[in-house]
């Protein structure tokens, strides 16, 4: 397989243990793997799932301790929130090298503190804006005219600070329409570890 004929799905938020099941059964059921940017704390009580994680072949990768925009914190406290999440998920068996801010938001403090850890600060170029509470099939008539080799998907499978839905279930059925729109272009969903995008 090309590495150009490939794009990455990626999720932030979680674990949460009722929706992350439910996207590795349907990432598991269309011979997909992706990148999972985790909170640390709900890793720490959810070690299952990122065993689970690891198992399927997917990526586990660093999000946050606290969901807080890199432009509130001061250095020192980002690099506290920083090495406390490494130390977590290192500790569950979790080799990180991409750290996803929460927001997408970098700060020169960020730069920093990745350049510190060896850290690759990754963002997206497709945002589902799942967390809005769309319906599946709205979303993906917006993404697909877009959405092909090289694409770094945006989604969620928990629910993190400013969601306005009350679960991931439209999350869950986007993953198949975009796994079959990719697939239709010959693109095959693999994580960032695995990937040039």
């Amino acid at each position: 397989m090309e590495k150009r004929n490939t794009c990455c799905l990626t999720f932030d938020d979680g674990p949460d243990p009722v929706w992350t099941p439910r996207v590795l059964d349907c990432l598991a059921a269309h011979g997909a793997r992706s990148t999972f940017f985790v909170m640390a704390g709900h890793a720490n009580h959810h070690a299952g799932l990122i065993e689970r994680m690891h198992g399927e072949g997917h990526d586990v990768e660093l999000h946050c301790v606290r969901h807080v925009r890199h432009s509130e914190l001061d250095e020192s406290a980002l690099r506290e929130d920083t090495e406390q999440g490494l130390r977590t998920l290192r500790g569950l068996g979790a080799g990180v090298r991409r750290w996803r801010p929460p927001w997408g938001v970098v700060t020169d403090a960020t730069r920093r503190v990745a350049a510190d850890h060896d850290l690759e600060v990754i963002c997206w170029n497709v945002d589902t804006e799942d967390w809005r509470g769309d319906s599946a099939t709205r979303m993906h008539a917006r993404l697909a005219p877009g959405i092909g080799a090289g694409s770094v998907v945006l989604l969620h499978d928990g629910l993190g600070p400013g969601a306005r839905r009350s679960g991931c279930s439209q999350t869950v059925e986007l993953i198949p329409l975009l796994i079959e729109t990719l697939s239709a272009r010959d693109v095959h969903a693999i994580p960032l570890s695995e990937s040039t995008a």
